[in-house]
């Protein structure tokens, strides 16, 4: 089972819920991997230290054009759909903008004349960290100025070992990070908070779900904060809730020195393996 955890803004609380989800299987004896996804800021090793078993390098390849071979015919231009090739036909100008290549191959495939080879370029890397019987963290982590963390999450997904359970702490948003994360799931946790904030975010990452159809159910965090209307939502929209976690101030507390709740509170244990076979139920409706 491949359970995503996300929400369509930081801060709600999904590293929190991701994280201690993994201590409390990993505790029950199930076979469990992590996947840090949040790769232009992955912190999930903050909470569960491991050993490093191994790191692997991604790179991205770059097409470079050269200009004596070019007949700037401007298919490789065309056939582009990032807008990566800078074209100038008049004053014989082609360059590749680095930044905005997807590594998609169309140019090489559109070039006639041979005048397009290839680079690699390092965009990230994916630790893999022992964390004890029987589970396993993987990070998945982007080079500064990489613009795009997608490949690497992608890699970093494909990594994962075929464990019982997987769980991917997802990307804050709704925009291509966030997609390639929930892409690979069988049931998606949103974490949110009863704010207007938060309840804004909600129903995009919710359009977005619908969109792609895959299943998903709503933790509550910092439950007793704000107001009802996020309440009232899920109620109207037929909307599964799967958990809530109080505005508690010794949860605040254990989390700002890298702790887990789940370790050090047998309540807060339970209730996340609650909230695993709760997910469990949803997948058999």
């Amino acid at each position: 089972m491949i359970i995503a955890v996300a929400s369509g803004k930081g801060g709600t609380g999904k590293t929190f819920v991701s994280t201690n989800l993994f201590w409390a299987a990993q505790k029950q004896g199930i076979p469990s991997t992590l996947v840090d996804c949040d790769a232009e800021e992955p912190n999930d090793a903050e909470f569960i230290p491991g050993y490093v078993l191994n790191t692997q390098n991604v790179v991205q390849k770059i097409p470079v054009i050269d200009d004596q071979k070019c007949t700037f015919c401007g298919r490789c231009f065309d056939y582009c759909n990032y807008n990566a090739i800078v074209y100038l036909p008049d004053k014989r100008f082609i360059k590749v903008v680095e930044e905005l290549c997807h590594d998609c191959g169309a140019c090489t495939v559109a070039c006639t004349s041979g005048a397009i080879s290839l680079k690699e370029k390092a965009i990230g890397t994916i630790r893999k960290m022992y964390v004890g019987i029987p589970s396993v963290l993987v990070e998945a982590r982007t080079e500064i100025g990489v613009y795009s963390p997608v490949p690497v999450i992608k890699k970093a997904i494909k990594y994962a070992s075929d464990d019982v359970l997987i769980i991917l702490d997802a990307p804050p948003g709704i925009s291509c990070p966030f997609i390639a994360t929930v892409d690979k799931a069988d049931y998606v946790v949103l974490v949110t908070e009863p704010t207007p904030f938060g309840l804004n975010d909600l129903k995009l990452s919710v359009d977005t779900l619908d969109e792609i159809g895959k299943p998903y159910g709503v933790v509550v965090n910092r439950a007793g904060l704000g107001n009802s209307d996020v309440y009232l939502w899920l109620k109207e929209k037929k909307i599964s809730l799967l958990m809530e976690i109080p505005f508690d101030k010794e949860i605040a507390m254990v989390y700002s020195e890298g702790k887990l709740i789940a370790e050090l509170n047998s309540k807060y244990s339970d209730k996340f393996m609650q909230l695993l076979q709760s997910v469990k139920k949803e997948l058999k409706r």
